[in-house]
């Protein structure tokens, strides 16, 4: 067998395969020929001469950076089956459960199987596919966004059900979700929906492009208007009164946010699971919505696909490492730099 860092290996730029000369999710500049996980804009960039992701992460790339996003660009379904060859590395695609179009990248050179996860979650989101555990692969690159052990995500569904009692307790207060435009916010609808709510849901205007891709291939997310108060005409803000609006996270911090009536901060991110970082944000109403694997999820996910070799990259490295070592596991950290938490 081959080294497997004559396969992949970082480099400044980021992940970079030698015999096929391209890049997975590049993070330094504009490369020739990147390979794109998924669209959060920390590992999906403009300017590539040539991108190869899945329909769905150029779709979203298009609908962030415009059409001309880059110079050439190649779709590719899931499964091995569609599998192409690049300079004679083979390349192929399974759903990461991460967001919508969201990819493990698996690279073949020589008998040699690397799969890289990009980022992942394990748990069922009704705005993408799910993750699948690929096998046979003697290299397994894992993110660790929540890789210690005092991560465990609650379950979503009870995290839905306390913004929903929380609406039904406080008639007469607006309550102000922070979530990112990409993935969360659509996800925070759909459990919405799939929980019983029917009335409309307010959008501030950064999310309103993202949200109309989505239902543009299928994902449902029912009535959304836009969460627009005229400036100087404070009583319109009355209307939202029992509403609940979505938006990022720092439009709820600026005047654009402390226009609605008696608001209740929200926030949507497995972050919340740091009660400093909520008290540090004013949120009121933390909820715990990771759109990554927590510990158990991370562990879990190794043992099932049981590689010879573990890589660790994106975030808490070290105690997964030492984890997998107390496992009788081969593992070593990445460190790739320029990966931010866009997709919490």
């Amino acid at each position: 067998m081959i080294r497997p860092d004559l396969l992949l290996h970082p480099t400044p730029k980021g992940l970079y395969c030698p015999p096929g000369d391209f890049y997975i999710d590049p993070v330094r500049g504009a490369v020739d020929r990147a390979i794109v996980t998924h669209g959060h804009a920390d590992h999906a960039r403009s300017g590539h001469g040539a991108v190869l992701a899945t329909p769905d992460t150029i779709g979203i790339m298009a609908a962030r950076y415009g059409e001309e996003f880059t110079a050439s660009r190649q779709p590719l379904e899931f499964g091995e089956k569609h599998a192409v060859d690049i300079n004679g590395v083979k390349v192929w695609f399974a759903p990461a459960g991460h967001i919508l179009g969201s990819a493990q990248v698996v690279v073949e050179w020589k008998g040699l199987r690397i799969v890289n996860t990009g980022d992942y979650k394990r748990r069922p989101d009704p705005t993408c596919k799910g993750f699948e555990v690929v096998n046979g692969a003697h290299v397994f690159i894992s993110e660790a966004t929540f890789g210690l052990p005092v991560f465990k995500h609650p379950d979503d569904r009870g995290e839905i059900a306390k913004l929903l009692e929380s609406v039904r307790l406080f008639p007469a207060k607006t309550h102000l979700v922070g979530v990112y435009s990409l993935g969360k916010a659509q996800r925070v609808i759909a459990l919405l929906r799939e929980a019983g709510y029917r009335d409309t849901l307010y959008i501030h205007g950064a999310l309103k492009k993202l949200c109309e891709h989505y239902e543009s291939v299928g994902v449902k997310l029912g009535p959304l208007e836009p969460a627009t108060l005229e400036k100087g005409q404070r009583g319109q803000s009355e209307q939202f009164r029992g509403k609940i609006i979505l938006g990022p996270p720092s439009a709820f911090r600026d005047k654009w946010g402390q226009r609605f009536p008696d608001p209740v901060l929200a926030f949507a991110s497995g972050w919340m699971s740091v009660r400093q970082r909520a008290k540090q944000g004013g949120v009121e109403l933390p909820l715990i919505l990771s759109d990554h694997a927590d510990w158990d999820e991370l562990t879990m996910t190794i043992q099932e696909v049981d590689p010879e070799e573990l890589w660790i990259t994106y975030g808490r490295e070290d105690a997964l490492v030492r984890w997998a070592e107390l496992e009788g596991r081969k593992a070593k950290p990445l460190r790739l730099v320029g990966y931010e938490d866009e997709g919490d």
